[in-house]
């Protein structure tokens, strides 16, 4: 046993004896160029990052800039800073479709595109409708029973039969072809066709309420005819 450690001793002599003398000066400054030079570049990679951070932070700013990110403001030329104010000043706000109150609450309606309901300050002898069909005007004289409405497009005088909004109160209902039945408010309207136009009746008290749209009717619809109708009352 101790044969072999001996054996062993000698033969890790002679393994270092055949390594070169080591230089530790050489060694630390070549560590310590080494240290350097990964700080170096660590410094350079923070810098970079930092301006690639900076420069998307600016483009996204500029970009939720012009397109307003949820405010007024908007992007203006060289000569005309984005504002709020200036915005409002130079255009008008876009229009977006709000619910529909009730028939009684004499405001708009946005059921149609084409026809618009306002509140209604005009009186019409025995029928009266809180509602009307804004820019539509009365066309004179008046019955008592019968009233014409003439579209914007159209001047009363020349209402030609079938072309303008008929409002009647009548005794009996009339027969009305492709009948539609709804129920609202404690009335219940019927639509349909009659003489070959669009329209509607509702029994108002002891008397019906008949509405004929306009021959080739394109902006009214069945909602809007029935919350019309719900604002009239017959006396």
């Amino acid at each position: 046993m101790d044969d072999v450690k001996k054996l062993l001793a000698e033969f890790a002599d002679h393994a270092v004896d055949g390594l070169p003398a080591a230089d530790v000066d050489a060694d630390v400054a070549r560590g310590r160029r080494a240290l350097r030079r990964i700080r170096a570049r660590r410094r350079v990679t923070g810098v970079l990052c930092i301006a690639a951070a900076t420069t998307a932070v600016l483009a996204v700013g500029n970009q939720v800039k012009w397109w307003g990110a949820g405010h007024s403001e908007v992007a203006g030329g060289p000569d005309e800073p984005a504002s709020a104010a200036g915005a409002e000043a130079g255009r008008s706000p876009a229009k977006t479709a709000e619910p529909s109150p009730g028939a009684d609450e004499g405001t708009m309606s946005t059921f149609s595109t084409g026809v618009t309901l306002i509140a209604n300050r005009a009186a019409w002898k025995n029928i009266s409708c809180s509602l009307a069909p804004e820019g539509w005007a009365l066309k004179a004289p008046a019955g008592p029973n019968h009233i014409q409405l003439a579209p914007p497009t159209m001047r009363t005088a020349d209402l030609d039969p079938g072309a303008g909004l008929d409002i009647q109160a009548i005794d009996a209902a009339r027969s009305l072809q492709g009948i539609r039945v709804s129920e609202s408010a404690g009335k219940v309207f019927h639509l349909g066709t009659s003489e070959g136009r669009e329209s509607g009746q509702v029994l108002l008290g002891d008397r019906w309420l008949l509405v004929q749209l306009p021959t080739g009717n394109k902006d009214w619809n069945d909602d809007l005819l029935r919350r019309f109708m719900a604002s009239c009352t017959v006396n």
